[in-house]
Parts: C-alpha cells; sequence; structure tokens
C-alpha cells in the first residue's frame, strides 16, 4: 500500500552526503534565524526551511529534488516551479531492508550538519501490506530485529523522528493479517519501540491508521498491546487523502484512549480530502484530483498534534494502479497534478 523504491540506496546516500556537504555553505539552513520563507528562487540549490517553523531536514538530493533540477535544466520553467512545491519540504526517508544501517546514518549525519533533525519511516515488518502493491518485509522475526538493530546503530546518538510501520496495527484490525502472525507482530513492534526510544535524540511515533478506515475503538486496544506506552506517540493518515480536521479529530478520539498520548498528522496529499469516486477499494491507490496539504510544520496550534509532516513522499507512486509505476517510484505527471492542485 504504502512502498518505497529501493533501488540504487548506497549511490542515494552517497548523493545526500556530497549534497549536504556542498550546500552547506551556499543554503540558507543554517542556524534557522536566517532561513528564507519564500519559495527559493528555480536557479538556486534547494535548502531548509526556517527551523522554527519547521525543524526537519530537506533532502537536497531527494528525488523531488532530482525532478526540479532536470526540469531547470530542460528551461520547463512552469514544471520547476510547480515541483519546487514537494523539493523544498521535508519528506519521510524510507528506508530500505537492504541499507538501513548506511542510510539511517547518513541521513541523521546530514541532519545534523544542518541543525535539523531527519525523519525516517521503518516499512519493514514480516508479512507487510498483506501481499499488496508493497508486499514484502523481513523474512521472519529474527531478521525483523536485526534490522532494527541495523537501523537503531545507524541512528546512535543523531537527530531522528521515526514514523514506525505504516499499516501495521491496521492490517491486524481489519482481518488482512492472518491470525497466526499477530502476536509475533505485537512483540516485534513492541521491541521496535524500546529500542528505538531508547536513543538518546530519538522520537518514535507508531502508525495508528485513518479515519477513513477504522473508528479510533478498533485501534486503542492494539496500540496498547504493541507498547505505545513507550512512545513518544502515534502518526495518522500516513499515506493517505483524509483532511487535516478530520484526521485530528480521529486522532484526538484515539488519544483519550490510549493515555493523551500525542501525535503527528501526515498532510502530504491531504490538500483536497480523499477521493470519492472509482473503486471504494481502491480510492488509497493514485487517486486523481489531489493535491499537497499543509506545508510540514511542528506549529499546529493544538498541544496534542506535535507536528503536521510529509511522511509519505508526494510524487511517489502508490503503485501499479491507474497508470502509475511501481510502488515508491516517482511518477512526475502526479507530482505536478499534486502541486497543481495545491
Amino acid at each position: 500500500m504504502y512502498g518505497s523504491d529501493a533501488r540504487g540506496w548506497r549511490g542515494a546516500v552517497a548523493g545526500v552526503l556530497l549534497a549536504s556537504a556542498v550546500l552547506g555553505g551556499c543554503s540558507s539552513g543554517g542556524s534557522g534565524g536566517g532561513d528564507d520563507p519564500e519559495p527559493h528562487d528555480t536557479r538556486t540549490a534547494v535548502g531548509q526551511r526556517p527551523k522554527g517553523d519547521d525543524p526537519y531536514w530537506v533532502n537536497p538530493s531527494g528525488k523531488a529534488a532530482t525532478a526540479l533540477a532536470g526540469y531547470r535544466a530542460e528551461g520547463k520553467d512552469a514544471e520547476a516551479r510547480l515541483v519546487e512545491r514537494i523539493a523544498r519540504e521535508p519528506v519521510g526517508q524510507w528506508l530500505t531492508p537492504e541499507g538501513a544501517q548506511e542510510e539511517a546514518r547518513g541521513f541523521t549525519e546530514a541532519a545534523a550538519r544542518a541543525d535539523r533533525t531527519a525523519l525516517l519511516v521503518l516499512y519493514n515488518i514480516p508479512h507487510r501490506d498483506c501481499g499488496q502493491y508493497s508486499g514484502g518485509g523481513a523474512a521472519d522475526g529474527d531478521a525483523y530485529r536485526a534490522w532494527i538493530d541495523k537501523v537503531a546503530t545507524g541512528i546512535g546518538d543523531g537527530p531522528a523522528t521515526v514514523v514506525l510501520e505504516p499499516d501495521a496495527l491496521l492490517h491486524l484490525v481489519d482481518g488482512c493479517t492472518p491470525d497466526e502472525f499477530h502476536e509475533e507482530r505485537y512483540d516485534l513492534l513492541k521491541g521496535a519501540i524500546e529500542k528505538l526510544a531508547a536513543l538518546p535524540h530519538t522520537t518514535v511515533y507508531l502508525d495508528a491508521g485513518n479515519p477513513g478506515w477504522q473508528r479510533p475503538e478498533a485501534l486503542a486496544e492494539p496500540l496498547r498491546r504493541a507498547g505505545i506506552d513507550a512512545a513518544d506517540g502515534f502518526a495518522v493518515n500516513v499515506s493517505n487523502f483524509e483532511s487535516t480536521e478530520r484526521s485530528i479529530a480521529y486522532g484526538k478520539d484515539l488519544s483519550r484512549l490510549v493515555g493523551g498520548k500525542h501525535f503527528v498528522v501526515d498532510t502530504s496529499r491531504n490538500g483536497n480530502g480523499p477521493a470519492t469516486q472509482g473503486d471504494p477499494g481502491e480510492r488509497w491507490c493514485n487517486p486523481p484530483g489531489r493535491a499537497l496539504g499543509e506545508p510540514p510544520t511542528t506549529r499546529t496550534d493544538d498541544p496534542l498534534v506535535d507536528a503536521y509532516l510529509w511522511v509519505k513522499r508526494p510524487g511517489e507512486s502508490d503503485g501499479t494502479c491507474k497508470g502509475g509505476p511501481k510502488a515508491g517510484e516517482w511518477w512526475g505527471a502526479y507530482a505536478l497534478g499534486l502541486a497543481k492542485g495545491h
């Protein structure tokens, strides 16, 4: 359902380290006080957002930034202006099964040099996505625990916020994941929370679905069984399109059921709300007519909402539906549509 493109991770991390070093002296991402909140000139490099509004790191080598550079090189100014609306914002870095330790280290070190925090997404639970567009995950529980150990080693004492396992709990509740895997999944999630929360500068939010798929009451006990007490909170609307208003209402209802835990909202593509046409079972997958949502920020004006985040990277496909490429691959036409809708 969510997906990430695992190809070329070594080159991607190397590019991040090189670009962050090169851009360190020319971007506006120093202390935060002098950051330029306005869109950058399309001829200049992608920099950091004002730290006071958003402490999260903008990847200067992300797919949107690469697409932006391509449009600029081709003289496509209109397209460049649109895709810059994505490239200039911090988005989630979805760690791959093969290179998680190196990626986590590379992203957090680059973020630290920019005086920002890396936003990392962990999506490798066994039997992931019930074999759908983003099916896969670790081979078994032991492989997952070893993977989490590598992620934790990579982060170390670096600055990171982790969104843990999109849809892992939801697919326990909706019956998609077979019963024989439930106890193991709870144990794996609890262990991952404990391992990551013990790191000195890491915050952890466990995914808790969205208001379009389940009632808060259905997720409360699974969250407790998965160890939400040890996490900083939970995440809602990851990779989905529910409105911010509805997501906050859902999050607040769920918070009341799990001891007042804080939460974050994925606003990456919810500017026009969810799709209402087409097959109800696939309205989540590359729906047309959607738009970018509120820009990422920690200034939410709500004490329970820690941040609006772009966990899903706008412009990356949900899967091979509606003419899209594989899950996690960049889809330029869809990216431009999201930016136009904004």
